[in-house]
């Protein structure tokens, strides 16, 4: 049965989460459940246009967040492929890569955000708890808005200014209003049906050193790589290490300046 409880394997710890979780039958069947959910969503709302071509309206953005909560691991690479199923529904590109990767961090940082930061139900039942969940729902958020935004605006298609804010609001505005929501109905559910992340798979949170030092190297990154994406793509910014162009979309400036930003993120995101 789906539901019974597993002892988890230790054996898979030594391995992480994200590989070690494919040996997990049942991880393996909760990314299919992510990703058909998330696509599912996606693809009616392509029709709903934010920037034509490369990103719409997307209420599905709650679920990488409930299932990174519910699932952990799985939900990253549920993510991943779902939104990757969505894109075929809008013609795929190299900046789909960009998607694979952003939606992946979008998974998988805030079940591990919130587990550095004390862990508990992830259903807010306080400031100090909400406070907490939107910690590691922005991180989710802003790491997806970085590394997307980053992708395509290095590779000339649209500016850092547009697209990575726009992921960002699209983000935080859906799953935070849904999420909560979503999460209170859910969670105590999966939970009883021994589904949770946990049950399933064998789990080594992060020591408090390490976490201190994923958590500084991930808000560092996202915080800084906004900023920085944001100023390098309107020429505001020049980076040292990167020879001015006269591109006007300032491709290798976004490129080579915000790239050391999102090498932060991602190394905070694996350390936790």
């Amino acid at each position: 049965m789906l539901g019974a409880s597993v002892k988890p394997v230790s054996a898979r710890v030594f391995r992480g989460e994200l590989l070690g979780m494919w040996s997990s039958t049942r991880m393996v069947v909760l990314v299919a459940m992510s990703a058909s959910l998330y696509a599912a969503i996606l693809i009616p709302f392509k029709v709903v246009q934010l920037i034509p071509g490369i990103t719409e309206l997307r209420p599905a953005n709650a679920v990488p967040v409930v299932c990174s909560f519910l699932f952990g691991p799985a939900a990253g690479w549920g993510a991943a492929i779902g939104n990757a199923i969505g894109d075929t529904f809008g013609g795929l590109g190299p900046g789909d890569l960009f998607g694979f990767a952003g939606n992946l961090m979008y998974g998988i940082a805030p079940y591990r955000v919130w587990r550095a930061l004390g862990g508990g139900r992830p259903v807010p039942a306080d400031a100090r708890d909400w406070l907490r969940f939107f910690a590691s729902l922005f991180a989710g958020a802003a790491c997806c808005a970085l590394i997307v935004g980053w992708g395509l605006n290095a590779l000339g298609f649209v500016p850092f200014t547009v697209l990575g804010n726009v992921v960002l609001l699209n983000n935080m505005i859906t799953a935070g209003v849904l999420a909560p929501l979503l999460l209170h109905h859910l969670y105590p559910r999966v939970e009883r049906a021994h589904l949770l992340f946990g049950d399933v798979l064998a789990t080594r949170p992060p020591g408090r050193r390490r976490a201190r030092i994923g958590l500084t190297l991930l808000f560092a990154g996202v915080v800084g790589g906004l900023v920085a994406g944001n100023l390098a793509a309107t020429g505001a910014w020049q980076p040292a290490w990167v020879a001015p162009s006269a591109s006007p979309t300032h491709a290798p400036e976004v490129g080579f300046g915000v790239a050391p930003f999102v090498a932060l993120a991602v190394a905070g995101v694996l350390l936790l």
